[in-house]
């Protein structure tokens, strides 16, 4: 796996910054800010083809602090997974999470910008991909994914998505502050984590995933799982 630089400008360095920040309390602060994320990870684990016994190759975009890359070793202990984020700390609390696991492999930065030489039979992604800042980029991040696939290998994205129109995005944002308010002060909602967002979330419409995912190659695709503006969904080559 290489790190070079690729056509197309995102700039990520307000993202760097912030999960730098919030490494060490982000599993505690996901649980609160995005519902049913447990059920949300579930989905993504359910969705794995492969059989429990089998051996084979994962790339976890966006890492974390481990959270779905530990669910897949919880499930599949012969699976081995290549883990890439932008924050060293993210990595860094994925080692501690993931500490005694074996055929784990670990890299920092912009997922945007590796050169992959790898195939892989699995390609997951949580919470990270609403970060590129633009469809085009968005599609040619897409058609990336697709070639670093071996053939039949499936990429599973858990995201935030935008609704297909104003009256539908306006229902995901309340039901997102609604279940914020449930956890968190209604003023760091106000004053921090809406802010937050409009700077650094670029999410689109789910129908728009899926006719990017179609355009790269993509068969098979569906919508695994749904909850207002948050979604799993999936495509195999």
């Amino acid at each position: 796996m290489k790190y070079n630089q690729i056509e197309g400008e995102i700039n990520l360095e307000h993202v760097k910054e912030h999960f730098e920040e919030e490494a060490k309390e982000f599993d505690d602060t996901i649980v609160k800010l995005i519902p049913m994320y447990s059920q949300m990870i579930d989905s993504m684990i359910l969705t794995i083809p492969q059989e429990v016994s089998d051996e084979f190759k994962v790339l976890d975009l966006g890492t974390g602090t481990g959270n779905v890359s530990k669910a897949i070793k919880e499930k599949f202990k012969h699976a081995s997974i290549d883990c890439i984020d932008i924050a060293e700390k993210m990595i860094e609390m994925a080692k501690i999470k993931l500490e005694g696991y074996t055929d784990i492999h670990y890299y920092t930065g912009d997922f945007y910008e590796f050169e992959f030489e790898e195939k892989y039979d699995v390609v997951v992604s949580s919470l990270a991909l609403h970060h590129i800042k633009t469809d085009d980029e968005k599609k040619k991040f897409y058609h990336k994914i697709y070639h670093i696939l071996k053939e039949g290998g499936i990429f599973i994205n858990s995201d935030s998505v935008l609704g297909s129109n104003e009256r539908m995005q306006k229902l995901n944002k309340e039901k997102w502050k609604e279940f914020m308010l449930n956890n968190v002060s209604e003023d760091e909602v106000e004053d921090k984590w809406v802010p937050q967002s409009k700077k650094e979330d670029y999410p689109a419409p789910i129908t728009n995933h899926l006719k990017w995912l179609e355009e790269a190659g993509f068969k098979d695709l569906d919508i695994v799982w749904k909850y207002y503006g948050w979604a799993v969904y999936c495509g195999t080559r």
